[in-house]
């Protein structure tokens, strides 16, 4: 695989990855609430989903999904759902009237499993992915690109995501940032649950 003809295609990738949305909200969300290794964990989940809709793009689901619209339909709202879901329980969180200690960081592997999930379902979530994979891998990937360097470029992508969010986790997890957290958690709560409503009202409106 030539590596410089696919710089403009990782080019638009890190762009992508290092914007602000879900996937970077529910990341440091995790990290500051519970623990460093949960915002790493949930960034794994994260770069999980877009494994596979990466793969699945390149096997042909962004053109179904532009197809079948209600296919399309059914991932949006479900995505939009959890969204939701996730900003009305940071808003349930922040009704607490008086600062209360940050909850016990679990360690067990059932609780990394849960913030694995998260993750997962955060991405997964969204059926623009798709679309956007299809789109990337058909403007900027090298149609001459063999089997295994498709696969290596999906390799590469994944690991760059899981890069970032471990990056974010691990910024997020520092002590003078969860001391913060804890000092206004809040109102943070309140602010974080009003940006995944948010999120998920315009992925529900926005076709």
């Amino acid at each position: 695989m030539n590596v410089l003809n696919h710089l403009p295609l990782f080019a638009v990738w890190i762009l992508a990855v290092v914007s602000p949305g879900p996937d970077m909200l529910v990341v440091a969300q995790q990290a500051t609430t519970r623990s460093r290794r949960h915002g790493v964990v949930t960034g794994l989940g994260v770069a999980s989903a877009i494994a596979v809709w990466a793969v699945a793009s390149m096997l042909g689901l962004s053109v179904l999904l532009a197809r079948v619209g209600w296919l399309y339909d059914v991932v949006r709202l479900a995505g939009a759902a959890y969204l939701v879901y996730l900003g009305a329980r940071a808003l349930w969180a922040s009704r607490r009237t008086e600062r209360v200690p940050v909850e016990p960081v679990d360690a067990t592997p059932t609780s990394a499993a849960k913030a694995w999930r998260t993750g997962f379902l955060t991405n997964i979530g969204n059926p623009k992915a798709a679309v956007f994979f299809g789109s990337l891998f058909g403007a900027l990937l090298p149609a001459d690109t063999t089997p295994w360097g498709r696969v290596a470029v999906v390799v590469a992508m994944v690991l760059v995501a899981a890069s970032w969010f471990a990056l974010v986790a691990t910024l997020f997890g520092l002590p003078r940032v969860v001391e913060v957290y804890r000092r206004g958690r809040r109102w943070v709560d309140r602010v974080t649950g009003i940006a995944f409503v948010a999120l998920g009202s315009r992925l529900a409106l926005d076709r």
